[in-house]
C-alpha cells in the first residue's frame, strides 16, 4: 500500500467517525453529594410539619431540583388546621406513562422509640433525609434522553406524626394520590436508605412484580448482599395511597434500624455508600424500563 492510499484511508476513517453522533455519557450517582444533601437537611434542625425547619427543608428541596432543570409544584392543603406542602418536580412531560419517585421530607416530632428522651424530636437523617437525598442526587444525574418515561420526583410531607394529636400516618402522600387525574405506570418510594448496616429486605404491601426487576436490577450490579430478595416486613409507607388506586408501588426500606423514632437517627448513622447503591440501582432500573 502506498503512503498516500494509507493516509487517504485515514484520513477517511477518521472523517467517517467525526460524521457519527458521539458516544453519550452520563454521571454517576455520586453518594458523597447525596451525604452533603443529608447534612444540609439537618443544618435546618427537625423537619416537623407547620416549622420552620419544615419550611427551609422543602424550599432546599425545592431550589436544588430547578437548578437540576426540573419543573417544580408545591401542593398545598390544610390538615388538622395546619398548612401542608408536598412537592412534584416533573421532567420528560408527555414521553411515555408517569414513573413516580418518592419519599417524604418531614420528621417525628417525639422520639418515642427512645427511651430516655421519648419526647424530644426525631433529627431524622435516615428517616426522611436519606430518601430525599436520594431523589435530589437522581434528579441531577438522570440522563432523561435514555427514559421512555414522564418522571416525577414526589416529596411527602406530613408522613411521620400519625398517632400523635389524633394524626394519621402519610397524610401528605395520601392527598397527592387522591388528587391524581391520571394514574402514574409505576410509583418507586425511597424511604430509610442510608443505614451504614444496609439490609434492604422486600416489602410484603409492595407490588411482587416491579419489587423482582428492582431487586434484580441491584443484583445485576453486585448489591445482592445489600438488596436481600426475601419478605421480611409488612409495612404502612407512603406506597399504600397509590397501591390503593390499582398502581404498582414498591417501598424500598430498611427497617431493620435500631435508631428508628429515636434521637439517635443522625448522621453517623448512615453513609455515602448505602445512599449510593441504592441510587445507582434506581438509576439503572429507570435508563433500562423499556
Amino acid at each position: 500500500m502506498s503512503f498516500l492510499i494509507a493516509v487517504s484511508m485515514a484520513l477517511g476513517a477518521v472523517l467517517l467517525w467525526q460524521s457519527q453522533d458521539p458516544p453519550s455519557f452520563r454521571e454517576e450517582f455520586d453518594g458523597g453529594r447525596a451525604y452533603s444533601h443529608v447534612m444540609t437537611q439537618l443544618s435546618f434542625g427537625p423537619r416537623i410539619p407547620g416549622t420552620e425547619g419544615n419550611r427551609k427543608a422543602g424550599d432546599y428541596i425545592a431550589e436544588q431540583l430547578k437548578l437540576a432543570g426540573w419543573s417544580v409544584e408545591f401542593q398545598e392543603f390544610k390538615y388538622m388546621n395546619m398548612s401542608i406542602r408536598n412537592l412534584i418536580a416533573r421532567a420528560n412531560l408527555g414521553r411515555g406513562p408517569i414513573i413516580v419517585l418518592g419519599a417524604h421530607y418531614d420528621t417525628r416530632r417525639w422520639a418515642d422509640q427512645d427511651t430516655t428522651f421519648p419526647r424530644d424530636p426525631v433529627p431524622g437523617a435516615n428517616d426522611g433525609a436519606s430518601g430525599v437525598a436520594v431523589l435530589l442526587e437522581l434528579a441531577r444525574v438522570l440522563d432523561l434522553g435514555r427514559i421512555r418515561h414522564e418522571i416525577w420526583l414526589a416529596f411527602f410531607d406530613a408522613e411521620d406524626n400519625g398517632g400523635i394529636d389524633g394524626w394519621d400516618w402519610i397524610v401528605g402522600s395520601t392527598h397527592m394520590a387522591g388528587s391524581l387525574s391520571t394514574l402514574p405506570r409505576a410509583m418507586i418510594l425511597v424511604d430509610m436508605v442510608g443505614d451504614a448496616d444496609q439490609q434492604i429486605y422486600l416489602e410484603a404491601n409492595s407490588d411482587e412484580a416491579l419489587s423482582q426487576k428492582i431487586w434484580a436490577t441491584a443484583a445485576q450490579l453486585g448489591y445482592g448482599n445489600y438488596f436481600r430478595p426475601e419478605v421480611r416486613w409488612h409495612l404502612v409507607d407512603d406506597h399504600i395511597p397509590f397501591a390503593r388506586l390499582g398502581v404498582p408501588a414498591v417501598d424500598i426500606i430498611d427497617f431493620d434500624y435500631e435508631y428508628w423514632h429515636t434521637t439517635a437517627d443522625t448522621a453517623d448513622k448512615i453513609s455515602p455508600e448505602s445512599l449510593e447503591r441504592v441510587g445507582r440501582t434506581l438509576l439503572t432500573y429507570l435508563e433500562t424500563l423499556e
